[in-house]
C-alpha cells in the first residue's frame, strides 16, 4: 500500500536515505514525503506499528523488475533428455546412444536411460541391467547416477545428472 492506502493512525518511519525517524501519525508522514516530492510506502504491513518508508515508488518497482528479469535470464532450466537402448543392441548403435547421452550430459541436462524390452525378452532383464551399468560406468567421471536403474512394466529405467563444476 502506498501514500493514501495506508489505514493506520501511526506509523513507524523510515527516511528517504534509510534513516529512522520514528513514530509519527500518518498525516504529518505523508506530509513529510509530499514535501519530498516522493511516496510513502508501507514495508511492514503486519508490524505494530506498521513501518512505511519514504521512497520513489515507481523508481523501486522499475528496479525490482529489472532485477527479477536478470534473474531468469541467468538461471538454467534443466531438461531431461531419453535415450532408448535395446535389450540385443549392437555395438555401433550403443556407440550412437552413447554419444548422446554423452552430449546431453555435458548440455547440463539430466539423461533418462531405458532400455525396452519386447516379447519373451523381459525374461532377460539382466541384459537390460548390463547395458545400463555399462552406460553408468561409462559416464562416471561426467555424471552422478540419480536413479539406479529398475525395472517398470516393460521398461528398465535408470536417470544421470551431471556433476557439478
Amino acid at each position: 500500500m502506498i501514500n493514501d492506502e495506508i489505514r493506520a493512525k501511526e506509523v513507524r518511519l523510515v527516511g528517504a536515505e534509510g534513516e529512522q525517524i520514528g513514530i509519527k501519525p500518518i498525516r504529518e508522514a505523508l506530509q513529510m514525503a509530499i514535501d519530498l516530492n516522493l511516496d510513502l510506502v508501507n514495508v511492514a504491513p503486519q508490524a505494530k506499528p506498521p513501518v512505511c518508508r519514504i521512497m520513489d515508488y515507481g523508481k523501486f518497482r522499475y528496479e525490482t523488475q529489472k532485477k527479477e528479469k536478470e534473474a531468469r535470464k541467468n538461471q538454467k532450466i534443466v531438461d531431461i533428455k531419453e535415450v532408448w537402448f535395446r535389450a540385443n543392441i549392437d555395438e555401433h548403435d550403443y556407440q550412437t546412444k552413447f554419444r548422446n547421452v554423452v552430449k546431453f550430459l555435458g548440455e547440463g541436462d539430466k539423461v533418462k536411460c531405458s532400455v525396452r524390452f519386447r516379447g519373451r525378452e523381459i525374461a532377460h532383464a539382466n541384459i537390460g541391467q548390463k547395458i545400463l551399468e555399462r552406460v553408468k560406468n561409462e559416464v562416471e567421471e561426467l555424471s552422478v547416477v540419480e536413479r539406479q536403474p529398475k525395472l517398470e512394466g516393460r521398461s528398465m529405467i535408470m536417470i544421470l545428472a551431471p556433476k557439478a563444476q
